[in-house]
């Protein structure tokens, strides 16, 4: 995995977007894994400044709050519809996303999957750093489901930030598994602010363990590490990159 520090938030997400521009460059209707949250954001916003750049992309949800509807607005689908699907104009052809209240989360999953097995595997897969290393809803563990499946939170997931939102207890999550994660052309592991320096610096340590699911990263054979300063202080990559 490659790692480049950038000064702050807004080079982040000016190299994040050059890097996805490039990818939809060299394959217009490549298959991009959108993450949910705070850090993606300002990338976000760059896209769908220039739809046209991102016109043949196809796209899939990494992850879901169990029991949480495309309404509701602490949803990753909610997140995603107002950040990336309505402002690009996104056909249904070209989306593929988790209904996170169906009937069964996991027959759900099924259909996920079964979407990504026809449509995969995925070109370029945008990720954000769980504040216990966790990568999608994919959380510390012995041992892993590699794909598409309902995942079990942790205390301190059920407590992200996109959750204050909703009053519903959210316990679970439909998420893709680190296979599908590993079998990406492309990764781009995006790390911003002082919150993420601590599982930042685990990391770096390159050492490939369970209780960090974000350590597998090491194994791929083209990942990208961005991250800004702020992240990166004391971790032992200030000097990375840029």
């Amino acid at each position: 995995m490659r790692v480049t520090v950038l000064p702050d938030r807004e080079a982040l997400d000016r190299e994040a977007a050059a890097l996805i521009w490039e990818a939809a460059e060299a394959k217009p209707d490549l298959l991009i894994c959108l993450a949910s949250g705070g850090t993606p954001t300002g990338t976000y916003a760059l896209l769908t400044a220039a739809p046209e750049r991102l016109g043949r992309a196809r796209f899939i949800q990494l992850d879901e709050w169990a029991g949480l509807g495309p309404e509701d607005p602490a949803s990753c689908a909610n997140y995603l519809e107002r950040t990336v699907r309505g402002p690009l104009a996104v056909s249904p052809e070209r989306w593929t996303g988790f209904c996170g209240d169906a009937p069964g989360a996991a027959a759900e999953c099924q259909r996920v999957a079964a979407a990504l097995e026809d449509a995969g595997p995925i070109d370029l897969c945008i990720l954000g750093l769980g504040l216990n290393g966790h990568l999608a809803l994919n959380e510390p563990a012995e041992c892993f489901d590699p794909f598409c499946h309902v995942a079990t939170l942790a205390a301190q997931s059920r407590t992200h930030p996109m959750l204050v939102e909703t009053a519903a207890p959210v316990r679970q999550g439909l998420t893709l598994g680190l296979g599908d994660i590993l079998r990406s052309r492309r990764i781009l592991l995006m790390v911003s602010g002082g919150a993420k320096r601590a599982p930042l610096a685990q990391l770096a340590a390159r050492r490939v363990t369970p209780t960090l699911p974000a350590s597998f990263l090491w194994l791929h054979g083209d990942a990208h590490c961005l991250c800004d300063r702020e992240a990166a202080k004391d971790t032992g990559l200030e000097g990375a990159g840029q």
